[in-house]
């Protein structure tokens, strides 16, 4: 009995030595936050609710421009500029970038409906298309910019009817994510992911959304921290863009908003610029103004 007892308190003992409690690195910023849960659907609600909080916003931020990408392995950061961004719902969005220091206008782009507007005064350039990815790339990537890319990391949208969705766990010593997958069904009955959109489970705000291509490859990558509610309404305060396949990025940090207050008409109206500058309409070669571009006509029609 007595060798029993000895023999037990020596397991006792080693166990003890060996032993150890392993901490779980997420949790040491939030130690006496407990994990949120949520099935699907309300993941779903959450995307609606919120998709159609906003009619319109104004905002003031600070946008540092990157060049490169992760795949590439490099990536270079540029001095921010201050920038102006008005939205209205569904699609109007205007952005104006001042140059650092000297603060004169760097862009100004605008997209109304399915065309947008890139105007670049220091290059004397304007650039007008269809608002979408360029088929063609220009060698400078920051022309490649495009205001549906800045409205789809603004305004995250909820799958269609049509689109297959699945919810995952993604939750370990170093993450705690939910995440929704949403599939389409290509022509050819292949299953093609759109997108991800990852929800923090301290909070369920949306952490991370990326979208694909048909091959799988990220053509955006969007990062959301800071959340923060206006007007009633939870809102990021920092966003920050990746654009691997455009070789881009842009990282927003929110100083000033109001979001749900009116806007003009005229606030998405650019100006024309002037008659020498170079005008590209995408889809054909560039061409030199005579003050009757797109942007005049729709001036004089207004007058």
């Amino acid at each position: 009995m007595a060798a029993t007892v000895a023999l037990s308190c020596s397991i006792l003992a080693l166990t003890s030595c060996l032993a150890r409690q392993r901490s779980i690195p997420r949790l040491k910023s939030a130690a006496t936050q407990k994990l949120l849960t949520a099935d699907k659907e309300a993941l779903l609600h959450i995307l609606q609710s919120e998709s159609q909080l906003v009619d319109t916003l104004s905002a003031t931020v600070d946008m540092v421009p990157s060049l490169g990408s992760a795949n590439k392995g490099k990536i270079t950061e540029y001095k921010d500029f201050i920038a102006y961004i008005r939205y209205k719902k569904p699609t109007d969005i205007r952005i104006i970038g001042l140059l650092p220091v000297v603060r004169t206008t760097a862009f100004d782009m605008v997209a109304t409906g399915a065309d947008f507007r890139l105007y670049l005064p220091t290059k004397d350039r304007l650039i007008e298309g269809r608002n979408e990815a360029p088929e063609k790339p220009s060698p400078n990537k920051l022309e490649n910019m495009r205001p549906s890319v800045f409205l789809d990391a603004l305004f995250i949208a909820p799958p269609t009817p049509n689109q297959t969705v699945f919810a995952k766990d993604f939750t370990d010593e170093d993450n705690a994510i939910y995440i929704l997958e949403i599939l389409n069904l290509g022509p050819d009955g292949q299953v093609l992911g759109e997108r991800d959109i990852w929800f923090d489970r301290l909070n369920l705000h949306i952490r991370r959304q990326m979208t694909f291509d048909a091959k799988g490859d990220a053509l955006s990558d969007v990062r959301y921290n800071g959340w923060k509610n206006h007007n009633g309404v939870p809102f990021p305060n920092v966003i920050d863009i990746n654009r691997p396949q455009d070789e881009y990025g842009v990282v927003m940090t929110v100083q000033k908003i109001e979001i749900n207050k009116p806007i003009s008409e005229e606030q998405f109206a650019m100006q024309p610029p002037p008659k020498d500058t170079v005008v590209q309409v995408l889809g054909s070669a560039p061409r030199a103004t005579t003050g009757d571009s797109p942007m005049s006509r729709e001036k004089k029609n207004s007058n």
